[in-house]
């Protein structure tokens, strides 16, 4: 029995919460679908992805998107405080934001 079997299976916690290797197969086939590097290699190619290789490109990508975000917001703070708040410019970013 393999370790990972006998996690599951093993005593300890509730079992309820135990996932299946056929979830986890879907997760990663779900993954693998939006993550953009790993969508556009594999259909160029037909060489499977391994699940570790999906789930490094995943917190990558999680990581880079965080990354994004906070420039993001530091480049909108900074224009917001650069900004008369009654001016045309200030309504209009914010009902950017607000939508």
């Amino acid at each position: 029995m393999s370790s990972r079997r006998s996690r599951q299976s093993g005593g300890g916690g509730g079992g309820s919460s135990r996932i299946s290797d056929d979830q986890i197969v879907d997760l990663i086939s779900k993954l693998q679908q939006i993550l953009p590097e790993i969508n556009t290699r594999r259909r160029s190619s037909s060489t499977k992805v391994s699940a570790t290789k999906v789930l490094q490109e995943t917190c990558n990508y999680i990581r880079d998107l965080n990354r994004e975000v906070e420039d993001l917001s530091g480049r909108l703070s900074h224009l917001l405080s650069t900004v008369d708040e009654d001016s045309a410019q200030a309504a209009i970013i914010r009902s950017l934001i607000i939508n």
